[in-house]
């Protein structure tokens, strides 16, 4: 009889897979726009596609935008295209491809080329199509006369004319530090830049008539973030305190910081503003800029000051601060107007679980909704004459897609791309239901359910859950504006479609529901407090009539991957299984591996190391039974690959049931497009045995 139930039950779940609609190639099959930049002085847009691993480079002008390729490269090879600048005039485009070095100055090669890869500076001239390399680099600044261009190589700053013909480029100047924030003057006589110098950071101006080097009021900061006034005479600049000795930086930490204004002529400077509490960090090192100079002398700059991220606008002769953005909700990408009469942000203000773009005035004022509705608008660029407003829109069914707002009329044009492929099963996804639970200690918690399509009265599903990474992100209830978490998005529709009920879990630890949530206490390397939101979820799922409790399963990445190793390890009975990518598995360990501290401020103390350890999946590895996928790329620069090795050879030891998948020369975000469908091939070939097709209990034997 029991055999007869199997058979029966395989028999279903082939009917079951027989009527899935889509497959994961179709639903991976839309391109995605990852990058968007308007030209200074023309109405003239440039983007990044990332077409299943093909990157390109688009144009198009207003008002018509009728999207152009720029480049024309064919392959899957892993090499990003990214840090697009225009000339003023819109004629030259630069761009960068290849990714940046690991520790050890090696370039990200995931195809295993034998000749190896480099990370170079292109420039494209877009009348011809004639393009040109200025040599190994990153980061190119043009000056504001559109004849020179600046470029970062290995800490140096390189110069070189804007021209097919010019000679190699030449070092700016040396100086000891790394030399980071390039940033022309607006006559574009000086360069401001930040040296990097470990515990501390200056700010420098250099002269390029005088040959010279001024630093701003020099201290024992780290100073950053360096913008000029309107008129150039004038630098502001974020300034957060030194690390002390044995001190780590702390990603998930809040730092006091103040913005200061020094006079370029002497370098000397005041402070014209202070946060009163531990409100930078995170604020400052999110957002694309953290602090600006508006044309009409005011500064704008991000805080959590009043417990939301906020853009404020500080009058530095005054004093004045007001607050841009108010409400409890955050604010995020954001751009200016030319003539910095307008602020164009995007925020979960009244729409906690998604993203749409309002503007204000500067000065103030209440701001104005620009995109209503069940969308997510994100990533807004304006173009110099005030008209268009271009950004990244998506849905619940519709990935990521360019659109230009037109300001006077308020019509909206799709720019790219203009017809999904047509294989991409926009009509089969399922729109995401927005929950709220509480987690163990009262804490109220946010995610998505999707609900398979063809679930009847009275079944019981798999259920899994997924965990996102960073911390400091948030899933939202639609593709996601994240290359990898729209991959994510896309995988968690696939598997709903496969029959899982699928739990998308926003927990403590990440942003949009404000700094005390991300703030929370005893988190990570120092109690693991948003451990017990992940058991709550599964409560939660277990308490759903059209879920098998018997059957709910976890699968994450990066700090994702640590919560389901951590579910795995701690509630083997609670979660049946798991697919843990690119996680951390130690913390203590973590704590050494690529930098002191592994970016979390872990101290290098007998007690700090001891409740990293308690606070990592090795230290309950003596309770893990259940089954577990790791997947790993050893190239990662996020993640140390031997996180994975260290766990595989402890779980090998106690007959834990182990399957690996991995991907050599890969990097933390896979570059190839043939990375991720793996990747994802194999989490659904496992969750598939472990969990949909499964009748009995697991053991391994």
């Amino acid at each position: 009889m029991r055999y007869a139930l199997i058979g029966a039950f395989l028999s279903l779940s082939a009917l079951v897979l027989q009527a899935q609609p889509f497959s994961l190639e179709d639903v991976l099959s839309a391109p995605y726009v990852e990058a968007a930049v308007f030209a200074p002085e023309v109405p003239r847009v440039a983007w990044v596609v990332n077409q299943e691993g093909v990157r390109n480079i688009w144009i198009a002008d207003a008002p018509d935008f009728r999207p152009v390729p720029v480049t024309h490269y064919t392959e899957d090879d892993g090499q990003v295209l990214g840090s697009l600048a225009f000339t003023p005039d819109g004629r030259l485009l630069l761009y960068v491809r290849g990714g940046a070095p690991n520790r050890r100055g090696e370039y990200p090669n995931p195809r295993s080329l034998p000749d190896g890869v480099r990370r170079e500076v292109w420039v494209v001239e877009l009348a011809t199509g004639r393009t040109w390399s200025l040599g190994e680099g990153a980061n190119p600044v043009v000056s504001p006369d559109g004849q020179t261009v600046l470029f970062s190589r290995r800490g140096t700053l390189y110069r070189i004319a804007l021209h097919p013909d010019s000679t190699e480029a030449r070092p700016l100047f040396r100086a000891r530090g790394s030399t980071q924030s390039p940033a022309w003057s607006p006559d574009g006589r000086y360069v401001a830049f930040v040296s990097s110098r470990g515990a501390y950071s200056f700010i420098g101006v250099y002269d390029t008539h005088a040959h010279r080097i001024r630093w701003m009021a020099p201290g024992v900061d780290r100073d950053m973030d360096p913008v000029w006034s309107p008129d150039g005479r004038h630098l502001a600049f974020i300034r957060q305190p030194g690390l002390k000795k044995g001190e780590r930086y702390n990603l998930m930490a809040g730092y006091p910081f103040q913005i200061l204004i020094a006079e370029v002529a002497t370098g000397e400077a005041r402070v014209v503003w202070r946060s009163p509490g531990r409100d930078g960090g995170f604020a400052q090192y999110y957002p694309a800029e953290p602090l600006r100079w508006v044309r009409n002398g005011r500064l704008l700059f991000y805080s959590e000051h009043e417990g939301w991220l906020h853009i404020y606008s500080l009058d530095p002769e005054q004093g004045t601060l007001t607050d841009l953005t108010p409400g409890k909700a955050e604010a995020e990408h954001s751009v200016v107007s030319r003539d910095g009469a307008w602020l164009y942000f995007s925020g979960n203000h009244n729409d906690i679980d998604r993203r749409h773009l309002w503007r204000v005035p500067t000065t103030g004022g209440t701001p104005e909704l620009l995109t209503p509705g069940t969308g997510i608008e994100t990533d807004p660029i304006i173009s110099p004459d005030g008209r268009w407003l271009v950004y990244r829109a998506a849905t619940a069914r519709r990935p990521q897609h360019l659109v230009a707002l037109d300001l006077q009329t308020r019509r909206m044009h799709r720019i790219f791309p203009e017809q999904l492929p047509e294989r991409f099963p926009e009509a089969y996804l399922v729109e995401p239901e927005p929950v709220v639970f509480a987690s163990l200690d009262g804490l109220t918690l946010h995610g998505q359910l999707f609900r398979p399509p063809d679930l009847r009265s009275g079944e019981r599903r798999p259920a899994v859950i997924f965990l996102h990474g960073g911390p400091i992100r948030q899933m939202l209830l639609g593709w996601h504006y994240r290359g990898y978490y729209a991959r994510a998005y896309a995988l968690n529709q696939y598997l709903a479609a496969r029959g899982y009920v699928v739990l998308s879990l926003n927990y403590r630890t990440g942003i949009g529901y404000g700094r005390a949530f991300r703030l929370a206490a005893r988190q990570g390397p120092r109690g693991a407090s948003e451990y017990q939101d992940v058991v709550a979820a599964a409560l939660f799922l277990r308490h759903l009539p059209e879920v098998d409790p018997d059957r709910i399963g976890l699968w994450g990445g990066s700090y994702g991957g640590y919560l389901t190793a951590m579910g795995l390890a701690r509630d083997s009975e609670l979660f049946a299984a798991g697919v843990d990518l690119h996680g951390v598995h130690d913390w203590a360990f973590r704590a050494t591996d690529f930098s002191p501290g592994g970016g979390w401020g872990i101290a290098n103390h007998p007690d700090s190391l001891a409740l990293a350890y308690r606070s990592s999946p090795v230290a309950d590895i003596d309770r893990w039974r259940s089954p577990v996928l790791l997947i790993h790329g050893d190239d990662d620069r996020n993640v140390l690959f031997e996180q994975t090795v260290d766990l595989a050879q402890r779980l090998r030891e106690r007959g834990v049931h182990v399957e690996l998948l991995v991907l050599p020369d890969e990097v933390h975000s896979f570059l190839l497009h043939e990375s991720w469908l793996r990747a994802y091939h194999a989490t659904v070939d496992f969750l598939d045995r472990m969990l949909r097709d499964r009748t009995l209990p697991f053991r391994h034997n």
